[in-house]
């Protein structure tokens, strides 16, 4: 009998969970760091990344400047898949690592026991960030140029240019469409970026 949840065949008491696919963990990352990156672990001797032997990669991940390792497998599936699912496998494993979407890798409630115990929490405050408003309205009206214009390098350096906190501050001057394109662009920078490096 077809699963009414899933609409696969399989046994009864399949057990189903969550998943985050390659684009929402994508997204997840760029809200947390626009310049994320990830690279092989290592590569062979043609120069493509290296694969072990028992078909899996191993890869760096960086987020927020902080390098962290993960492993992928195709799980039996060949071709331009199997590097597919190899990439998204070891992205999600390591983003597992910096704690993206850990409810969804454990089977139960992940802090139960901590709720039953944990005293409550005590408001954090923190120190408001000088910003300067007129330097934000300059790299704000910087980045829609960029946009425009399509300059995703330009994009890069004005972004990297200001601290976690400046791009806080300006990310809401931004529509929904602008903010998608700017995730888009500085995306597609640092795909070129890395590029560039690797010749």
């Amino acid at each position: 009998m077809r699963c009414v949840v899933c609409g696969g065949w399989h046994h009864k008491d399949v057990v189903h969970l969550d998943y985050v696919g390659h684009a929402a963990l994508t997204d997840r990352l760029l809200d947390v760091d626009p310049l994320w990156s990830w690279e092989p672990l290592a590569f062979d001797e043609t120069g493509l990344p290296a694969i072990e032997r028992n078909g899996g990669m191993w890869i760096k991940l960086t987020v927020c400047g902080v390098t962290r390792l993960g492993f992928g497998d195709a799980q039996g599936k060949t071709g331009g898949d199997a590097v597919k699912e190899t990439i998204g496998d070891a992205l999600r494993n390591a983003a597992m690592r910096f704690g993206a979407a850990l409810d969804l890798w454990h089977k139960g409630d992940l802090h139960a026991d901590d709720a039953d115990h944990a005293a409550p929490p005590e408001k954090e405050v923190k120190p408001k960030p000088r910003i300067n408003k007129q330097q934000m309205q300059k790299a704000t009206a910087a980045i829609i140029d960029c946009i425009e214009s399509q300059d995703e390098l330009g994009m890069k350096e004005v972004i990297d240019e200001l601290d976690e906190d400046e791009q806080q501050f300006i990310w809401p001057s931004f529509d929904t469409k602008q903010k998608s394109e700017i995730k888009r662009m500085l995306h597609s920078a640092n795909a070129s970026t890395r590029e560039g490096a690797a010749e």
